[in-house]
């Protein structure tokens, strides 16, 4: 592992060298002003105008490979007069992951193509040709990690927790001030194609007669059949946020909390039934060190509150803005750093993010701001509502029959689940306070949640 992770550091390192090589100036230049953050001593350049870069997208994330492709943003910063906020920003990505994912993705940002209205724009093409299914409901479903050893006596496939996914995602929010500029509400539409198989067992040179964990959900009947191939539908949103933060990509002080409901009628869908979401998030941030110190935790509750959610509709998450390209969980980079991705789905669940972070130095390069930043943290979630496995399995309409040698207890331990732990690290390279370079690293304090993570993408996670 420390090998591994010193040769990601270093060529994320140099990442962070190529995208100060390809970075755009600003069209109507810098200003130089006493900065006004917090005691106001510190020398920041203030930036205006419009401010663009391109680079490669280079990153690692152990859940999902070494990832490959391009990005290019365009920061628009106006006079500079809201700095280190911005008018508008445009975001574009196509890249590739060794493990068999890609990110095609525009993601749009603006306070002021409508006069009073922040405006969100997220389309993204998102294929999974390895997609991480551990089953539901946390530690009630059992991870046997040597099932994908291949050096284990009982290996059945490297992919046996894998299917094939593809998704595709349009996301139109809107928030206006109710009290400027504290309380805001909340708008928005997304829509959702999921299209869910099993493995391509040709292009992975995977034994037709193996079955993975995904194939047995369905032949088992936990997966109902008009559930297993995905489906399409529609989700309307409406919250309330209430935002005092003093800079949104790293606050220094404030509080972010929103309540949102997300509706997906059975008219807008091609589901069996409709259900009603209720989402809520807490973050708040404390200055402890003035311009180096800040300690930040994140709370989270999401669960079906009416209707049926169906099975490929329950790991998305619902919140106000998207840090990075996906906007699902529980576990891996956005949600518990460390523990396996996707390992904690249910129809209800909690979240918690505990972290420090320490601002260590700022300087100036090639006329624009820089500073950097460690952190440590300590993640956890668990499922509160559960999705119906226990009766169907206890209860089936047809016999259950495991493999060989096994039985209900290799796959299911009812009762068990608890909160998925993780404690971890993160460096952080950020430009102009808005571009964050982030290498995350998680242990998970059990073994049926993995062994450790190790990411490199964009943004903190909250």
């Amino acid at each position: 592992m420390n090998q591994n992770f010193l040769k990601y550091f270093l060529i994320l390192l140099f990442a962070c060298f190529i995208t100060i090589s390809f970075h755009g100036q600003t069209e109507e230049g810098i200003e130089t002003v006493e900065e006004a953050i917090e005691e106001g001593t510190k020398q920041e350049k203030v930036k205006t105008g419009k401010n663009w870069m391109g680079l490669p997208a280079i990153s690692y994330d152990s859940d999902l490979g070494f990832q490959f492709g391009a990005l290019a943003t365009l920061t628009i910063y106006g006079d500079g007069s809201r700095y280190p906020r911005y008018d508008s920003k445009f975001y574009l990505e196509a890249s590739w992951f060794t493990k068999g994912s890609g990110i095609f993705r525009f993601y749009y940002d603006s306070e002021t193509l409508i006069k009073g209205v922040r405006t969100f724009l997220d389309v993204s093409y998102i294929p999974d040709q390895t997609y991480h299914f551990y089953g539901y409901n946390g530690y009630e479903s059992v991870f046997n990690e040597s099932w994908a050893d291949e050096d284990s006596d009982t290996y059945k496939t490297r992919l046996y927790y894998r299917h094939k996914r593809e998704l595709f995602r349009f996301k139109l929010d809107f928030q206006g001030n109710i009290i400027e500029p504290k309380f805001r509400w909340l708008a928005g539409l997304d829509f959702y194609s999921i299209a869910n198989s099993t493995i391509n067992r040709s292009k992975f040179n995977i034994d037709d007669s193996v079955a993975t964990l995904y194939d047995q959900y369905k032949n088992w009947n936990i997966i109902p059949e008009s559930e297993w191939s995905g489906g399409r539908f529609t989700v309307f949103k409406l919250g309330l946020v209430f935002d005092t933060r003093d800079n949104e990509p790293n606050p220094w002080r404030g509080v972010w909390t929103e309540i949102i409901l997300a509706s997906a009628p059975k008219f807008t869908s091609d589901m069996d039934r409709g259900f009603l979401k209720l989402a809520i998030t807490h973050r708040q941030y404390f200055t402890l060190v003035k311009q180096h110190l800040t300690f930040a935790y994140r709370l989270a509750f999401q669960s079906t509150i009416a209707g049926y959610t169906p099975t490929y509709a329950q790991g998305l998450m619902y919140y106000s803005v998207m840090v990075g390209a996906y906007n699902e969980g529980l576990g891996g980079q956005r949600t518990i750093r460390g523990v396996r991705r996707n390992r904690v789905v249910g129809d209800g669940w909690v979240l918690g993010n505990l972290e420090f972070r320490y601002r260590f130095i700022s300087f100036q390069l090639i006329k624009q701001n820089w500073y950097l930043a460690l952190s440590v943290n300590f993640d956890s979630g668990r499922v509160i509502k559960f999705i119906e496995v226990k009766d169907i399995v206890e209860n089936p309409t047809d016999p259950i029959e495991y493999p060989p040698g096994e039985s209900e207890s290799d796959y299911f331990n009812f009762g068990g689940e608890g909160f998925h732990n993780a404690v971890g690290a993160g460096f952080y390279a950020v430009m102009n306070q808005n571009f964050v370079i982030a290498f995350n690293y998680g242990k998970p304090l059990d073994k049926q949640d993995g062994n450790t993570g190790f990411y490199v993408g964009l943004n903190y996670i909250f």
